[in-house]
């Protein structure tokens, strides 16, 4: 999975680990790093990542599946406007159009504060995880998406390195240690 300039693998035991970056070249979709913050929590657990499909029917995972508690607040990740808040397949689902761009972002299951045609702010309160509908088995998560037009894309590649990556780094001071001589 490729983020910002990072490509991203996962391990045997679930956890995503970071390589190398890519070597230069155009980047994989034209999307804006608009991201502010995460749906949902302060760094969640990717439980599952973005699997594009071969075709447009193809098998693959479009978008990417958060670890999220029942009841947690998801928040929309950029400013925008509600375009859809209603309950596709018997889940709750959320759609938020990006504003100043053609993007669209969609968490699911989601139980919703919004509504269609109301305009969110980056971090403001979408709705809340519902207890059930989820694809991520027994425990709970929220399905966040990404379409540019009616294309899929990885909603990871909204988020700046420093949000996915956990924050700056940050120089702290070395105790204990004599400065040199000379």
């Amino acid at each position: 999975m490729v983020a910002g300039n990072w490509t991203w693998t996962w391990t045997g035991t679930g956890a995503l680990a970071r390589a190398e970056p890519p070597p230069p070249g155009p980047p994989p979709a034209t999307v804006p790093v608009i991201g502010r913050a995460w749906p949902v929590g302060v760094r969640p657990p990717v439980l599952r990542g973005w699997e594009p499909p071969a075709t447009v029917y193809g098998p693959g995972h479009r978008g990417v599946d958060l670890g999220a508690p029942p009841d947690a607040e998801v928040r929309a990740v950029a400013a925008g406007r509600v375009s859809f808040a209603g309950r596709v397949a018997g889940r709750g689902v959320v759609a938020v159009r990006l504003a100043g761009t053609d993007l669209r972002t969609t968490y699911e299951p989601v139980t919703a504060r919004v509504r269609k045609g109301q305009e969110v702010a980056a971090g403001q309160v979408v709705g809340t995880v519902e207890r059930s509908g989820s694809h991520c088995g027994a425990g709970a998560c929220v399905h966040w998406g990404l379409l540019d037009g009616d294309v899929y894309v990885n909603p990871l590649l909204l988020l700046p390195p420093w949000l996915l990556n956990g924050g700056p780094a940050r120089l702290l001071p070395v105790l204990g240690v004599p400065f040199p001589e000379g």
